[in-house]
This record gives C-alpha cells, structure tokens and sequence, in this order.
C-alpha cells in the first residue's frame, strides 16, 4: 500500500480534565495542517473537556474552509445529562453546528465509552491525542489507535 499523507478522516481523543500545559493554538494549527494536507472530515467524541474544545477548533476553522465537516460521535443518548450548564450548553451548540451526529447506543452500559473511542479510531486516517495519564479512555484509546496502525499526532 502506498502511504499518503492524505488523510481524509481526522478524530480527536483526549482528556476531560485539561492540564496547564494545554495550548489552544497549537491544537488549532495542527487541525489547519491536516486540512491543508487533505482532510475534510473531523470526528469528535463528544465529552467535555478536550473533546468540546476540538469541536469548536473545527466549527471556528469551518468559516474559512467551508467543505469541512464535523461528526460527533455520541457514546449514549443523554450523554450530557451530567454535563454543568455551561457545558450543556455549549454541547448543545456545538451539536446544532455539526454536519453529521452518531449516536452509538439509546442506553448507556458499561463499556460504551470505550466502543465510541474504537468507532473513533476505526473511521479515522488520523488521530489527534492530547494525552498526559497512563490511564483511562484517552490511554485505551491512543493504544488501540496504535495496535491498528493509525497515524497518531500528539500534542
């Protein structure tokens, strides 16, 4: 197989809780280079925190580059039911600005996060981690990007 620096499907995998080191800009021109590189397509998990964040990277990149589209990818209907306000809010927004949205399960059950982050991995040319803890859904994650060959990018 040829490799291509092409990659047509772009997904985000990272933490709820962002550490101090987190920088926005460098999330946003990663994102700018892949779609300069090709990539029209960004899938998002999302839960709050890192999640939300890309969502909204992608949403703000979409003014300039009107053929990207963004999907969320929703573990479980009422995922937000826990959510602040504030991140209700801007789930709900985000969610009315997405081009396309998946809803994995009507329920929640165990192991439903960890099937969206495998939905996640195998529906994306690349994957865009911010990952600091050796463990949790972000670790599982990036490990099964790993294990199936997929482009990771961290930052």
């Amino acid at each position: 197989a040829v490799m291509s620096t092409s990659y047509c499907t772009c997904a985000f995998t990272g933490h709820r809780q962002l550490c101090g080191d987190f920088d926005l800009c460098v999330l946003e021109r990663v994102a700018e280079k892949l779609i300069k590189l090709g990539t029209r397509r960004f899938l998002f998990g999302a839960a709050t925190g890192f999640d939300l964040i890309s969502a909204e990277c992608i949403l703000r990149l979409k003014k300039t580059y009107k053929d990207i589209t963004l999907c969320a990818c929703i573990p479980f209907t009422g995922q937000d039911n826990y959510y602040s306000c504030k991140d209700k809010l801007r789930y709900e927004n985000i969610l009315k600005a997405c081009d396309e949205k998946i809803i994995l399960s009507d329920v929640y059950f165990n192991g439903c996060m960890h099937m969206r982050n495998r939905y996640l991995v195998d529906n994306c040319d690349v994957l865009v981690s911010y990952l600091r803890k050796k463990s949790g859904g972000t670790f599982y994650t990036v490990n099964y990007a790993r294990k199936n060959k997929k482009k990771i990018i961290e930052i």
